[in-house]
């Protein structure tokens, strides 16, 4: 008996785990990691105030948590499928796939990045989730572009510029469509950067 008790257990404790995070991605998408506080988050998932600091003894700890469990529902466009080895049918293609998914999850992605510059243990979270993705994007659609050693830094600023969600969200918030404003973005950095050289 006392093995199948252990395993019951055991079993309880990661189903209220879950619900604790489940209860904080919700109130994250809607009203933010900012307004969510633990009690909050206790009472959306039934439990304690105690119950959720035992299962998250920091605010990051369910930060992390959150993102990863977040992440398997929504997953990230994998920029190591962007492998066109043509610059401008790899980058229209990457912001298509990129803009769509940013309108698809705009909730949750525009709480996140409204909040992260107040929470300083979401910003740390962000800080080594979002960031190293962003630079694993640019290296994809930076690779074989063709512009001279001083012009590297700008291509890559300008990349940032057109990949970053807030960028998103001016064009959209134009009456541009994801796919019209990744066009545009793409038109953007290929005719600052030729993917041909200049004669």
């Amino acid at each position: 008996m006392r093995p199948y008790r252990k395993v019951a257990r055991a079993k309880r404790e990661e189903e209220t785990r879950l619900r604790i995070i489940e209860a904080a991605v919700d109130l994250h998408g809607s009203v933010g990691p900012a307004n969510t506080t633990i009690t909050d988050v206790a009472k959306r998932a039934g439990v304690s105030r105690m119950t959720v600091y035992t299962h998250f003894p920091r605010d990051s700890d369910l930060f992390v948590a959150c993102s990863a469990h977040w992440a398997s529902l929504n997953p990230f466009p994998d920029p190591s499928q962007w492998v066109e080895s043509d610059v401008q049918p790899r980058v229209v293609g990457a912001l298509e796939e990129l803009y769509g998914w940013y309108g698809l999850n705009q909730r949750m992605l525009g709480n996140i990045f409204r909040d992260t510059p107040v929470v300083p243990s979401l910003a740390g979270v962000m800080e080594g989730l979002w960031s190293p993705y962003v630079e694993q994007i640019l290296d994809a659609l930076e690779r074989g572009w063709p512009v001279e050693q001083d012009d590297t830094e700008k291509l890559r600023a300008t990349l940032r510029l057109v990949v970053d969600f807030d960028t998103w969200r001016v064009l959209t918030g134009y009456g541009l469509d994801d796919e019209r404003s990744a066009h545009l973005a793409a038109r953007i950095v290929l005719a600052t950067f030729p993917p041909e050289p200049r004669a």
